[in-house]
């Protein structure tokens, strides 16, 4: 997958709504950081409600200003579909520890 920009990075305009809407809200430049960021692997979102074609992955990361963000996204081609982004809880963040950090 190629790294995300601004120019292949896609919001539906519900998406940027709910973006907007979070506390603090989330910034399409703090996604792309994140994309920049990412240490870990992409985890694949095996829960039934959340299935899409092609697969929604995620990954948590750091922006540069160390806010970590769980970001959702479909990859088509070129073209990254954000799905969501938000602060992390606990339980995402030690599923992402467990199993996007291992050794690929």
């Amino acid at each position: 997958m190629p790294q995300p920009t601004q120019s292949n990075l896609q919001f539906s305009p519900s998406v940027q709504r709910r973006l907007a809407g979070k506390t603090p809200p989330v910034k399409q430049d703090e996604i792309l950081e994140c994309f920049a960021n990412r240490v870990g692997r992409f985890l694949f979102d095996t829960r039934e409600d959340h299935q899409s074609d092609p697969c929604t992955r995620w990954f948590i990361a750091e922006t540069n200003f160390g806010r970590k963000l769980k970001v959702a996204f479909i990859a088509r081609g070129r073209v990254v579909t954000i799905r969501t982004a938000y602060d992390p809880n606990d339980e995402e963040v030690r599923i992402y520890n467990k199993y996007g950090m291992q050794a690929i």
